[in-house]
């Protein structure tokens, strides 16, 4: 036994001796060059090719380890063995990564591509105004050769859209108002912030189904459509008039838009906004994949139907003077306008731009959304397309939507319900014209009992629905008639009996040749 440890001492010394030669008759320098040149010699023959990716490149985070960092961790939870878990701030769902130095395979296009999570203990570092971390950290992708292309033309650019797509889905929303006054927070921000936690969602919202299905199928259209509006020249954004009395949901549809698309929300309050230069920043500091809404525009600051406003100065003053031009009959968003002085300084040229000028493309993919309670109040050139292209009459409660509600509410299905209830439920729930709020609370006033609240409501119908015939209400088209007359083109002083009248293409065309006012697009629920 002794003599075994006398000859592995031996040999240790040996070994010792052996290294201290190699230090002395092989430098550093000489070193690191032999092992760069039998590196090179390696990857010349393998088959292989390899890429870092560092957690810092320089004293700058690498974005593009963020993003594979998130786009392995959907692999990760499914097939690693050893996971970390994290979870980032305003997120409502953990994340799962690699854990240090461990490996994980990923398939593209049918290629394998092997990542390894590389981590290392950092040397001591000199003197710097910003302290790195003790660990070094880094992705390695080993792929081979001749799939090379595939990696630097599509695989990363891939990687960055689906991590964006998971942190946004990760990611809580959030509901943003601007600061009274235009003041700004503590990180100088003109917004103010929280979590957005509204459960209105399409499957819950009182609307015909195809009505929800056409709307859901814009929005998805806008959502994915960056290609089509780069193409045809045009800022990624699209506006959403909703119109139509109180309590019938244009709320609702707001919040079941943002859930639908996973997107922020910014409430324009305009009465805290004071210019127009005011506007235009708030509009800066918006970010990309947001709704931007403006509710009860009527009512918010004086931007009513210009054509109203000049017949009434007419009755009182015939020495005001003529503007010379107006935007709304050209169509564009136009500087000249002089509208009437007031505490509020915004103009409706500032909203215009704001909306539809050169300062609305200044981000991508946003959707504005106008709501309004009286659309005949509001100027024609705020409701043509390329600012409010989907007009959305939100009526009404009709028989679809009783039944949704009648679901959300009481979880009835049709074969919950006898037939000669349902047909009694059709015959009066457009005759009484109750909106979805006024049906929702009685439905939630008496859902303990749900054949009483049933019955109830039918009576609560019938009565207004008598209540509706004795005051000599009409339901017909009065949808129409209050949008033709909010689109109606300012006429002039000579052409008082010129006629609006709808041709064979649905173009809705002034007698006066001058004009053509196409009819837009409009949903009426």
């Amino acid at each position: 036994m002794k003599e075994m440890w006398s000859s592995i001492a031996s040999v240790m010394g040996v070994i010792a001796f052996c290294q201290t030669l190699l230090h002395t008759v092989f430098p550093p320098e000489l070193r690191f060059a032999f092992l760069k040149l039998f590196s090179r010699i390696f990857l010349s023959v393998s088959s292989y090719c390899y890429f870092d990716i560092t957690e810092i490149d320089g004293v700058n985070t690498n974005e593009l380890y963020n993003a594979v960092q998130l786009y392995l961790s959907s692999s990760a939870s499914i097939s690693g063995s050893r996971l970390s878990l994290t979870r980032a701030l305003n997120s409502s769902a953990i994340t799962f990564g690699l854990s240090n130095n461990d490996v994980i395979v990923d398939t593209y296009n049918g290629v394998p591509l092997l990542w390894e999570h590389v981590v290392s203990q950092r040397h001591s570092q000199s003197f710097s105004w910003r302290p790195l971390p003790e660990e070094k950290r880094g992705f390695t992708l080993r792929i081979r050769k001749k799939d090379k292309p595939l990696v630097l033309d599509s695989y990363l650019d891939y990687i960055i859209e689906t991590a964006a797509d998971i942190r946004r889905k990760n990611q809580d929303r959030l509901l943003y108002t601007n600061s009274r006054g235009g003041s700004l927070d503590g990180r100088g921000h003109p917004w103010e912030s929280v979590p957005f936690k509204h459960p209105s969602t399409f499957d819950t919202l009182a609307m015909d189904p195809d009505k929800k299905d056409e709307i859901m199928n814009d929005l998805r259209d806008f959502s994915s459509g960056q290609s089509f509006y780069q193409k045809t020249g045009r800022a990624w954004k699209r506006g959403y008039l909703l119109y139509g009395p109180p309590g019938t949901g244009k709320s609702s549809m707001i919040a079941a838009m943002a859930n639908f698309l996973r997107y922020d929300i910014y409430d324009l309050e305009l009465t805290e906004v004071h210019t127009n230069s005011e506007l235009r920043k708030l509009l800066m500091k918006t970010s990309s994949k947001s709704i931007i809404v403006i509710e009860d525009i009527d009512c918010s600051i004086n931007l009513t139907n210009r054509n109203n406003n000049a017949a009434a100065k007419s009755k009182t003053s015939s020495q005001k003077t003529k503007h010379l031009y107006d935007p709304a009959d050209m169509g564009g968003v136009g500087s000249g306008l002089m509208e009437e002085a007031s505490n509020n300084t915004i103009t409706l040229s500032g909203l215009l731009n704001f909306t539809d000028g050169l300062w609305s493309c200044c981000g991508s993919e946003r959707i504005f959304v106008f709501t309004t309670n009286h659309i005949e109040k509001l100027d024609p050139a705020l409701l043509r397309s390329g600012r409010m292209d989907m007009h959305i009459f939100m009526s009404y409660c009709s028989f679809q939507s009783l039944k949704i509600l009648l679901k959300n509410y009481l979880d009835y299905d049709e074969d919950d319900v006898a037939r000669p209830v349902w047909e009694e439920l059709e015959r009066v729930v457009v005759k009484a014209r109750m909106t979805p709020a006024d049906v929702s609370e009685h439905l939630i006033k008496h859902r303990r009992d749900k054949a009483k609240a049933v019955r109830e409501l039918i009576d609560v119908m019938r009565l207004k629905a008598e209540r509706n015939n004795a005051a000599g209400e009409g339901n017909g088209a009065m949808e129409e008639e209050q949008e033709k007359r909010a689109l109606d083109a300012e006429e002039d002083d000579d052409s008082g009996d010129e006629s609006l009248h709808q041709d064979e293409n649905g173009l809705l065309i002034h007698d006066n040749p001058r004009m053509e006012i196409h009819n837009q697009k409009k949903i009426k629920m």
